[in-house]
This record gives C-alpha cells, structure tokens and sequence, in this order.
C-alpha cells in the first residue's frame, strides 16, 4: 500500500462492508496493485453474482453523487457546450471498465435536458445501438436535439470508425425531422474528447435512412497497431 495507509484501510473496509467481499481477499490484492480497480474492473476479484449485483449498485451510487455534485446548485441540467456535455458523461461513465454503454441525452430548445437514458449495454469491446430505439423516445419526449455519449473500456479517445458511421446514421435519421444532433462524447483514459470540438460533427444528410442496428467495437485497428508498436 502506498503511504496513505489509513485511508486505503477505511476504504477497503467501507467497500468489504458494502459488496461482501471477503476482507482479506481485497486486502492481500491491494497490496500490489491500485484499490479502485475493484470497482472499475470487479471481475478481478472473482465475485459471486450478489457481489457483482453490489458492486454495480456502488458504482451507479458513486456515479449520481459526482453527478449531483456538479449541478448541485442547478435546478436544470443544461448542455449549452461541449465541456458541459463531456463533464457530465465523464461523471457518469468514467468508472465504467468492465463494459461499454451507449447512452443519449435528449434536451430542449433551450439545450435542457429533457431525459437522459441508457440505450445500450455490452461487453469490455462492444455494444449493439438500435437507432429505431433511439428515435422511439426522441419523439416520444419531443426533444428538439440529442447529444449522443459512450465510453471506450480500453481507454482510447478516438473515435472509431464505427463510431463515426453511428453518428452519420444518426444525423440521416434526425436532421429531415429538425431534430439535432448537436456532439458525440466519447469517455475513456482518464478523459473525454468531443467529436463537435474536432470538427467531425455530421450537419447535413448522407444516407438514405437506415434503422439497422450498428454494432460499436473497439478501438481503430491503426491505433491497436502503433499502441503495440509503442510497447515493444
């Protein structure tokens, strides 16, 4: 353990008691290795499905009180930039390393947030985005623009090229409707990068649109190519 000693221990006492994990399991782990990776990466400590359930809870429980931290003096959650955006979804997504989730916000004329919801969930490398699902409650909010999110579990914050097909579907769904789809976050590596403050952000229609769902991976094959370049 590093020299924080009586913190770490507070720590893994107050996580032991919260997720049932055996006390001394999590003890002889963090010894070697950092103690929030238990909670980014909980498969590591071989929990059972109850544990894991607690686990998860903890997680979105950490999640909503970073959240509330940020628009605490706030009555209505705002996008008016891509900071405010790219914060907000890092708040929420950036303890995410066990899975990749797909979320949109759906906000008004005034760039509040109407509902904010979770589209899709899948594996540390992928997850399947349903646009017809999306579209589904865009109308049903009557949302006048959207701000599409997601995390990358490996740490990249580039955007895929899958991810930029995603986006360009979106945008050939949304903008015949005047609906907006205002930037693309994506988390990952300790931060978040925005497909708008890049300059790839879609404005006009491409396609023809298409409501098959998209399958999002990993990382570009180039970029898996220069990372293991860089480590040998």
């Amino acid at each position: 353990m590093r020299s924080d000693t009586r913190h770490t221990e507070k720590f893994l006492q107050g996580l032991t008691t919260l997720t049932g994990l055996p006390y001394k399991k999590v003890q002889q782990y963090v010894k070697q290795n950092n103690p929030f990776n238990i909670l980014e990466h909980p498969r590591i400590m071989d929990p059972n499905e109850k544990q894991l359930e607690k686990i998860g809870l903890l997680n979105e429980f950490i999640a909503s009180y970073n959240l509330l931290k940020i628009y605490e003096n706030n009555e209505k959650i705002t996008f008016n930039s891509s900071t405010a955006a790219g914060q907000y979804f890092y708040a929420l997504l950036s303890g995410m390393k066990d899975r990749e989730r797909f979320m949109v916000a759906f906000l008004d004329r005034s760039n509040n947030v109407i509902e904010i919801k979770t589209m899709s969930e899948g594996t540390v490398g992928q997850t399947a985005v349903y646009p017809r699902e999306i579209l589904k409650y865009a109308l049903a909010c009557d949302c006048n623009a959207v701000i599409l999110a997601h995390n990358h579990p490996g740490g990249s914050q580039n955007f895929s090229p899958e991810d930029k097909a995603l986006t360009h579907r979106i945008v050939d769904i949304f903008h015949p409707l005047e609906i907006k789809v205002l930037d693309h976050i994506i988390v990952g590596g300790g931060n978040y990068s925005s497909m708008a403050d890049r300059g790839n952000m879609p404005d006009y229609c491409k396609d023809p649109a298409n409501y098959e769902p998209v399958a999002l991976g990993a990382i570009p094959i180039a970029e898996k190519r220069n990372r293991f370049q860089n480590t040998r």
